[in-house]
């Protein structure tokens, strides 16, 4: 597929700013990997072979009584009678890290939270749970929850921007009035009182979240449309007859996007932190969920751990400084007075 000679100018001032480009490579790997996380960190092995059968538990359940059990409930791998039943008669693959992000060790040698060692590389919390795999698990739901939080601010704060900023007139008057108002409510204080009325889970969370974060593209829309509605290709289109859906979306839109995609990187950030913030301050996902911000919480409870809160500031910084980065790279290849590299 060719470029045009826009696009290729924009590509070629990405490619130049290096920091923002590997930072976009550096985060799409960590990205992938997490997406992939159950094959990373997980309490049930890969692949099984017992008595000539292959078995699958990392997508399959299966009962004891298919590994030499007595009752037919779901097998725990992790149960010292199947392993050796295993290990006599077939043989396992496990995940690098033997743990999921729930899986609670019972067995540790010193009392929770267990500094890092052999077992656990990055130790583990107070509730006796791997840290590495609850990292793992955790960045995948911060990265997931914040795109999917993403797109769709964008789609609603590009439509009120565009339908504000091309009809002008009461309706951009109304419309402002509204944002002042709403925009002036305390969005965090709000966020725990809505998160302590009903016990929020993954959509609930993102439905509550998306209620103030779609105010923050608005602004930029409707300055484009304000600009553009009076272009004379605009006001040819209407002489025309064109429809003013057609107008908006074919015409209107494209340079508005512009500025838009600079700001997602940092859309993006801001719904990672916010979540962290409500996770941090127990307002977020459900207990127990993979976090980060109950990660910072539990290093705030046990100072004696410092692995705990170590772990989850230098995985915060590092994933906000990769989209950081990357924002300023998006950035510099929409500038139209930054020449091409």
């Amino acid at each position: 597929m060719d470029l045009s000679p826009l696009n290729q100018r924009r590509l070629a001032n990405f490619r130049a700013n290096r920091r923002g480009f590997w930072s976009l490579w550096i985060f799409l790997a960590l990205f992938v990997l997490s997406l992939g996380a159950e094959l990373i960190a997980n309490e049930r092995p890969l692949l099984v072979s017992y008595n000539g059968a292959i078995s699958v538990p990392v997508l399959f359940d299966y009962p004891e009584t298919d590994f030499g059990g007595d009752l037919p409930t779901l097998t725990d791998f992790r149960d010292p009678f199947i392993a050796d039943e295993i290990a006599k008669h077939g043989w396992a693959v496990w995940p690098p890290i033997r743990f999921s992000y729930s899986t609670v060790n019972r067995n540790l040698a010193v009392p929770a939270p267990a500094p890092p060692g052999g077992e656990h590389i990055l130790g583990t919390d107070a509730n006796g749970r791997d840290v590495a795999a609850r990292l793992i698990y955790g960045f995948r739901v911060s990265v997931l929850f914040g795109l999917i939080l993403t797109i769709l601010s964008t789609v609603f704060g590009v439509t009120a921007g565009a339908i504000q900023g091309y009809f002008g007139g009461l309706t951009d008057l109304l419309f402002q009035r509204f944002l002042e108002i709403w925009g002036g409510l305390p969005v965090l204080y709000m966020l725990i009182i809505l998160a302590s009325i009903v016990e929020p889970t993954f959509w609930w969370l993102l439905g509550l979240m998306l209620l103030f974060s779609w105010m923050a593209l608005v602004g930029v829309v409707r300055a484009e449309f304000l600009r553009a509605r009076n272009f004379d290709y605009v006001r040819a289109a209407k002489a025309l007859g064109v429809g003013n859906a057609a107008i908006i979306y074919r015409h209107v839109l494209p340079n508005a996007m512009v500025a838009t995609l600079t700001m997602l990187p940092f859309v993006l950030n801001a719904a990672i932190t916010t979540l962290t913030s409500l996770d941090f301050l127990g307002f977020g996902l459900p207990p127990g969920s993979a976090s980060l911000g109950e990660m910072l919480n539990q290093g705030k409870n046990n100072l004696q751990a410092p692995w705990l809160g170590l772990t989850a500031f230098f995985t915060l910084a590092l994933m906000l400084s990769l989209l950081i980065f990357i924002g300023e790279a998006v950035r510099d290849a929409f500038d139209p007075r930054k020449a091409a590299a």
